[in-house]
């Protein structure tokens, strides 16, 4: 009877770390962006949109982007800490790398009108007057 006791204990540990599991592992699943994400304009919540990015990737995406500028390709999120190329494989199709937005680019100054060209024929001759 006394070894039934750690038997039963394991069993019930058991059925409520399943329990508890089963349901985490449903709120893994995320329902892919329907068009890929941006990134060199997204937010930290269009980023999380993406399997296999949460909070913490989303924001050392952010600050890569910050701190060295525009991605030229999605293979530039290899050198964020945790993607590795088997993640990165996984994300790709979610991913893509465009323009960064209007907003980072310093405006251009519109060129100024160009005066009109005097006419190089005179309207009245040089002369003394009459």
């Amino acid at each position: 009877m006394i070894s039934e006791v750690p038997r039963f204990l394991a069993r019930v540990c058991f059925l409520l770390l399943t329990a508890y599991a089963i349901p985490t592992g449903l709120l893994a699943k995320k329902k892919p962006p329907e068009a890929p994400i941006n990134l060199n304009t997204a937010t930290s919540e269009e980023l999380q949109l993406v399997p296999g990015i949460g909070p913490v990737t989303a924001e050392k995406i952010l600050q890569m982007r910050k701190s060295y500028g525009a991605f030229k390709s999605v293979d530039d999120l290899r050198a964020v800490r945790g993607i590795g190329p088997k993640r990165l494989e996984k994300m790709r199709k979610y991913l893509t790398v465009g323009k960064a937005s209007s907003a980072t680019k310093p405006a251009t100054a519109p060129k100024p009108a160009t005066p009109p060209k005097p006419s190089t024929t005179p309207s009245d001759p040089p002369g003394p007057p009459r």
